[in-house]
């Protein structure tokens, strides 16, 4: 069992901080920060994903701003074990979608996809959902797989307008 050593508490004047556990230093490692909490997040969303899609464990620590003093905010510490992305098996045709010809994706069919994936996932980042369980990406790729654009931007704008509140 391998053990973390604690998080320290960072220096200077409190803002918002993300520390991200590197286990081949045993060691914290800045991440993000800034005064403002919403690009800390994002930026923990983006960074999250993308150790995920590696196939790295990930640690984080949040760290902001509360009664002109440090405090520690829960930002999943916890290890997490990597998702493996789900891929599509068969394209479920939307009710505005017309049915392709071909049962090959083009390149433009997946670049569309993709983009809906990323939408939703930034509107999740802004949510503060950036640590996704296995059936929190079947659901987003359900989404992803049966909206069309216009639908999956406004799902995002909605959690992030609901992040904001």
């Amino acid at each position: 069992m391998e053990t973390r050593p604690e998080c320290a508490r960072p220096q200077g004047t409190p803002r918002w901080v993300a520390l991200f556990y590197r286990p081949d230093t045993a060691s914290w490692q800045l991440g993000a920060e800034s005064p403002d909490r919403s690009p800390v997040l994002y930026a923990l969303g983006e960074m999250t994903q993308t150790l995920r899609a590696r196939g790295d464990e990930v640690t984080v620590a949040l760290w902001g701003p509360k009664d002109e003093d440090w405090h520690r905010y829960d930002a999943s510490a916890t290890p997490v074990t990597p998702v493996t992305p789900v891929t599509p098996t068969a394209s479920v045709p939307s009710a505005t979608s017309t049915p392709s010809v071909s049962a090959e994706p083009t390149k433009l069919a997946e670049r569309l996809h993709d983009r809906r994936h990323q939408v939703l996932m930034a509107g999740l980042s802004k949510a503060g959902r950036y640590d996704l369980a296995p059936d929190d990406v079947t659901a987003v790729q359900t989404l992803v797989d049966r909206l069309d654009e216009t639908t999956v931007r406004t799902v995002a704008d909605w959690l992030a307008t609901a992040a904001e509140r």
